[in-house]
């Protein structure tokens, strides 16, 4: 099956599989072998199976005929929470629903967003699981993990002033992640050790050296922080809606807006070793269970089959 991403990004062909910065979009390039073109502009040079648009946030408006002329069939893949589009101008909101229409299917991040869609669009809505390429970080070192990293700043979108109360359970440092929404004084909280910008590689062996981490954010994203806990064997609480978070953590996943189940699970993480032990197993099955790159092409071609 030939497969070719339409995203914002400028570079035209194949993502390397040892790419330092492999985020998630990343990830789906390699884990399917596809090329990858420019959504707005540059020539398509060759005909596809199937092209996969990801919407742009900041310039979403495309021409879709130029990517249905070389593509047999086309589908949207989700890009952030299912809401953001509605802070659109109207114009911009009918435009973006009614290009929705022109897809022949569409990808979600989360059973959740798969119900929204398919209630708003009518179309037939697939999960597209998270991925990890793991080539670059096979070699991770042995070590004493100690502190706690939260999986966002303290804005709306990452909850991080949710996770950053809760983390203090633990009664240790506090590390949080350089975002593109840090706002104005959060680095100077007291007890919160800000790290640099970095790239993907770089990120997954800082947060190898964390024992425990906190994501109680509610927008329903791809989940990628629960799902790099996961793999790395960091127990991790969140709030229910990701399904990373869901399947993934199944004993330190909360409801939402439960801040006093999620101080219990950081107390029981700190001082029940047999617990912490327990979570750490369960989480690192259930990625090789269902999120490996094994596993996602085989989720994925039984989708594309009944699409």
């Amino acid at each position: 099956m030939k497969i070719a991403f339409f995203t914002e990004a400028g570079f035209i062909g194949k993502t390397p599989r040892t790419n330092p910065n492999m985020r998630t979009e990343y990830a789906w390039y390699v884990g399917l072998n596809s090329d990858h073109y420019n959504i707005h502009s540059g020539n398509i040079d060759k005909e596809y199976d199937l092209g996969i648009v990801i919407i742009p946030k900041k310039n979403p408006q495309f021409n879709v005929n130029r990517i249905k002329s070389q593509c047999k069939q086309i589908a949207s893949m989700q890009e952030g929470p299912h809401w953001y589009w509605q802070d659109y101008p109207l114009e911009q909101q009918i435009w973006f629903y009614n290009i929705l229409q022109e897809m022949d299917f569409l990808f979600v991040h989360n059973q959740i967003d798969k119900k929204y869609y398919e209630g708003l669009t009518g179309k037939a809505c697939h999960v597209m699981p998270s991925l990890m390429i793991e080539d670059s970080i096979k070699n991770l070192p042995e070590i004493d993990r100690s502190g706690v990293m939260i999986g966002g700043n303290f804005c709306q979108w990452y909850g991080g002033f949710d996770s950053y109360i809760t983390a203090q359970e633990f009664g240790t440092d506090i590390f949080v992640p350089s975002m593109g929404r840090k706002i104005e004084g959060e680095e100077g909280i007291p007890g919160l050790n800000h790290l640099p910008y970095m790239n993907w590689v770089e990120w997954i062996y800082e947060l190898n050296k964390r024992k425990y981490a906190v994501h109680l954010m509610r927008t329903h994203a791809a989940g990628t922080f629960a799902l790099n806990c996961a793999y790395l064997g960091i127990p991790c609480i969140g709030y229910k809606g990701l399904d990373t978070q869901e399947i993934c953590h199944p004993e330190t996943t909360v409801e939402l807006g439960d801040i006093t189940k999620a101080k219990q699970i950081a107390k029981k993480l700190r001082k029940d070793e047999k617990f912490y032990l327990y979570c750490n197993k369960i989480t690192k099955d259930k990625y090789k269970e269902i999120y490996h790159e094994d596993k996602f092409n085989n989720t994925f071609q039984k989708q594309f089959k009944i699409s």
